[in-house]
């Protein structure tokens, strides 16, 4: 039985305030990221991964290296440019206000259906998609291969990407359009999400057990969901 770990990388030093990073801006974590990525792998502890994915940008390679190193059992970290975070083209590296400002029209449009519409030089979150559920086919037939089809003993997969990939491979897990990715799903830094694909009927058809869980980043008295 596959069950999918998936997280988002921790914070960089140009995620306050947040802005666009995608493929083109390849930074790594800041200390506040670092402890962010610890705290995640003391939550996983207990947890003995069979794989461990990473989108080759830095900031998810050195995530899932500081998280790997508090496991138990510490498989290689693989790379897998499919998990990339989505190309925002000309909008890399500017806020949310900075693109208002400069390109309010296209935002407006891309905001209404983010899936079809691509961003300025950059991918749609059809094209994104296209890129999560390759990822997702060829993680449920190795695991298939590796321990049988139908295998009811949980073999969880650690998967370390970003926000908005994290987000549209979500939809596609669970067949939820992808249009609506932005409106339907958070993707907290260093976030838990865990996808469990047991009945055997592909990429689409995940239960989800956590969502953007984020209790091993806040004080024990601090609002859950905050």
């Amino acid at each position: 039985m596959l069950t999918l770990v998936l997280t988002r990388h921790g914070l960089t030093a140009r995620s306050q305030p947040e802005q666009h990073l995608g493929q083109r801006i390849d930074i790594g974590l800041s200390a506040e990221g670092q402890a962010q990525a610890a705290s995640l792998g003391q939550r996983l502890a207990g947890v003995s991964f069979d794989r461990i994915v990473a989108s080759p940008l830095v900031r998810a390679r050195q995530t899932a290296t500081v998280v790997r190193s508090a496991l138990p059992a510490r498989p290689d970290i693989e790379i897998d440019p499919r998990l990339a975070e989505m190309d925002y083209g000309a909008w890399e590296g500017l806020t949310y206000d900075q693109i208002e400002g400069r390109d309010a029209s296209d935002r407006a449009r891309w905001e209404v259906d983010p899936e079809v519409n691509a961003c300025p030089e950059g991918e749609s979150g059809a094209q994104v998609a296209t890129r999560a559920r390759a990822f997702l086919v060829d993680l449920i037939a190795s695991h298939d291969d590796r321990h049988g089809r139908g295998s009811t003993d949980e073999r969880p997969v650690l998967a370390v990407a970003h926000s908005t990939l994290n987000r549209v491979l979500v939809c596609v897990a669970t067949g939820i359009p992808v249009r609506e990715f932005r409106r339907r799903f958070s993707q907290d830094q260093a976030n838990l999400t865990v996808l469990r694909f047991e009945h055997g009927d592909g990429p689409s058809d995940a239960r989800i057990l956590l969502l953007n869980d984020t209790a091993h980043l806040h004080a024990p008295s601090a609002v859950p969901w905050a």
